[in-house]
């Protein structure tokens, strides 16, 4: 005689009231582990501060920006995009993983992706306060400006969201562990951080480098800030490099995601 297994219960739309409580209840979680709030909420500011209380943030470019608009700011806000999306959330999801959470989720009307949207919107908003302290305090005590093309700023930084949550998604998707996905996630944060210009001068890399470090989303996201901040329109190489990156990744992740 043979059984077969149950089906599970058909998908369906969760309610508005649902939706809240999930990400009430990611918030809750993410509040507790108070480490993992240094990087996004902190790490802006602190950076910030180190760069701006001496002189050379205020010595001006040949364009006539300031260091800190041209290369501080837009540096410190792709550096703290790209933490939070390749190496913190996938970590979280893995975490979820091991921990059974996405696969009992799997049974309930809520689903897995449920929890994936949910870590993605907190992690954003973790994002959006510390750049904005960051910004708040640059303004008030460095003389720091804001993005002269403040609506250009706003869709490269909305891109460059995007291309990292897909890469870091892409890297969940592949991790058999935790410890798999924060190595993965740090060895793609840190090698987009070497040729984008995290260490130094992107014209100070050789040719070969700075032509890849340009074609990651770390390299563009961070040349489009700099040319929205100080006034230029951004490349519109630099804008198809974070769209690339941002569909082929994070249609790559949705084929590979493993809820189990």
């Amino acid at each position: 005689m043979t059984t077969t297994a149950p089906a599970l219960p058909p998908a369906r739309r969760l309610p508005a009231a649902a939706w809240g409580h999930v990400l009430l209840a990611e918030a809750r979680m993410v509040v507790r582990d108070t480490s993992g709030l240094v990087v996004p909420i902190g790490m802006p500011t602190l950076l910030l501060l180190v760069n701006g209380l001496g002189d050379a943030g205020r010595q001006r470019l040949p364009g006539g920006a300031t260091v800190m608009d041209a290369i501080v700011m837009p540096l410190t806000v792709t550096m703290v995009v790209a933490l939070v999306g390749v190496v913190n959330m996938p970590s979280f999801l893995a975490a979820y993983r091991k921990h059974g959470i996405l696969r009992g989720l799997a049974v309930t009307p809520a689903r897995p992706s449920t929890i994936l949207v949910a870590q993605m919107v907190v992690s954003l908003a973790q994002v959006v306060v510390g750049v904005t302290l960051m910004t708040a305090v640059g303004v008030a005590f460095l003389g720091v400006g804001l993005p002269q093309r403040a609506w250009w700023a706003l869709a490269v930084g909305a891109l460059t969201v995007l291309a990292m949550y897909g890469v870091g998604t892409s890297v969940a998707a592949v991790a058999p562990t935790v410890n798999a996905a924060l190595a993965l996630g740090l060895v793609a944060f840190f090698v987009m951080l070497a040729l984008g210009g995290g260490f130094g001068p992107v014209a100070q890399l050789p040719d070969a480098l700075a032509t890849v470090g340009a074609a990651m989303p770390y390299g563009a996201g961070n040349a489009a800030l700099a040319q929205a901040w100080t006034g230029e329109a951004p490349d519109a190489r630099h804008l198809a490099v974070l769209a690339v990156w941002a569909v082929v990744s994070g249609g790559l992740a949705a084929r590979l995601f493993r809820w189990t």
